[in-house]
């Protein structure tokens, strides 16, 4: 059974994706408010006493139900214009920056400097003891550092992909002749999954995304650099 934990949105785990939990809960809020006032003017015509009956004549009713939704929209615009733009935002020298190639069903990772000795991304099949998630686990792990600026440099060598994880805000189309980029900075280490998010082919299901975030000494450590 599903809890509310499991109907919400995953935990932020970079600044976009805290701002769009923000803008998110915001919308919900304007939304809830609409939906409760049109709940309660449609209850209010059913259950007419006709005390409202000159209300077709009332100026002051047109005007504020003309601005309402005006300044309602405008408020749901600006944040929403806002958060585009820094998504969107690539003015932040990064210290890292991550190649991402994706293939009829599965991710290929290049990183600037390091050689991975196997950086293809497979789905693992699931094994007979269940100890492994469902269609997320991969052989590769991507593995980023936190609170570093990092670029991601996504392309792909057939058909149209897209490299999403949740909980980083980002949803990246892997268009074939092309070299779409985002920047982004991690806040936590830990493991966080991902899918394909494009209707990419038959196998589009089979395309999870692994990263393992370390914290920026321990990942010099690790690739001696």
């Amino acid at each position: 059974m599903p809890t509310w934990s499991n109907l919400n949105l995953q935990n932020a785990n970079s600044p976009l994706m805290e701002q769009m939990i923000y803008f998110y809960d915001h919308t919900m809020f304007i939304l809830t408010t609409i939906t409760m006032t049109i709940v309660l003017m449609m209850l209010t015509l059913i259950y007419n006493k006709l005390i409202n009956r000159n209300l077709l004549n009332a100026q002051k009713t047109e005007t504020m139900w003309t601005i309402a939704p005006a300044v309602t929209l405008t408020s749901v615009a600006t944040p929403s214009m806002e958060l585009l733009y820094l998504s969107d935002d690539t003015t932040v020298a990064p210290n890292l920056t991550f190649k991402i190639t994706g293939h009829q069903w599965y991710w290929n990772y290049e990183v600037e400097g390091i050689t991975f000795t196997n950086h293809d991304s497979f789905l693992v099949p699931l094994n007979t003891n269940n100890t492994i998630l469902r269609t997320l686990e991969t052989d590769t792990l991507l593995i980023l550092p936190i609170n570093t600026p990092i670029r991601l440099l996504v392309t792909s060598t057939d058909v149209i992909h897209s490299w999403t994880v949740p909980s980083l805000g980002i949803k990246i189309d892997a268009i074939p002749g092309r070299l779409n980029q985002i920047t982004t900075i991690i806040s936590r280490p830990g493991l966080f999954t991902g899918q394909c998010s494009e209707i990419c082919g038959i196998n589009h299901s089979f395309m999870p995304i692994n990263l393992e975030c370390v914290p920026l000494s321990y990942y010099l450590m690790l690739f001696n650099t």
